[in-house]
């Protein structure tokens, strides 16, 4: 058998496969498609960059909130004892968004609600930012 028949012969078997035969040859990716999947991957990378200062500032203030309740729980708190610890808190803490002066102790039955309110804003690309709104508060029992 001749080269020239033998490649007619093996055209002619490809033919008579199935088209489903084809598919199950082929794999990989596209270059298009790689470069598609590496931008989504690098943005989400990029936000997750971006994001993640803010969400550890926001663990800042949790930590300060909570330590704020750990002490003057049913311990009779005054108001300038509690902000004077807020104060103490920030400093050690290094919390830099917001002051500590942001923090509310406002009394109710039973004793004061500490709570930090604040949205924080992070630039992403070009005018694209983001805004995150935090709202952590608690309860302090006489």
């Amino acid at each position: 058998m001749t080269p020239r028949l033998r490649r007619r012969e093996m055209a002619m078997n490809l033919m008579k496969q199935p088209r489903h035969a084809f598919a199950r040859q082929q794999a990989g990716m596209t270059t298009l498609g790689f470069a598609i999947l590496a931008v989504f991957i690098g943005l989400f990378a990029f936000a997750t960059i971006r994001l993640m200062p803010i969400y550890l500032n926001y663990m800042k203030v949790v930590g300060v909130i909570d330590g704020v309740r750990t002490e003057f729980d049913g311990q009779s708190p005054s108001v300038p004892a509690m902000r004077k610890s807020i104060l103490r808190r920030f400093d050690v803490e290094s919390v830099g968004v917001i002051e500590y002066r942001d923090i509310k102790v406002t009394p109710v039955d039973g004793g004061f609600e500490v709570s930090a309110i604040y949205d924080h804003t992070s630039p992403f690309i070009g005018n694209i930012s983001f805004t995150v709104h935090f709202d952590k508060s608690v309860l302090v029992r006489r």
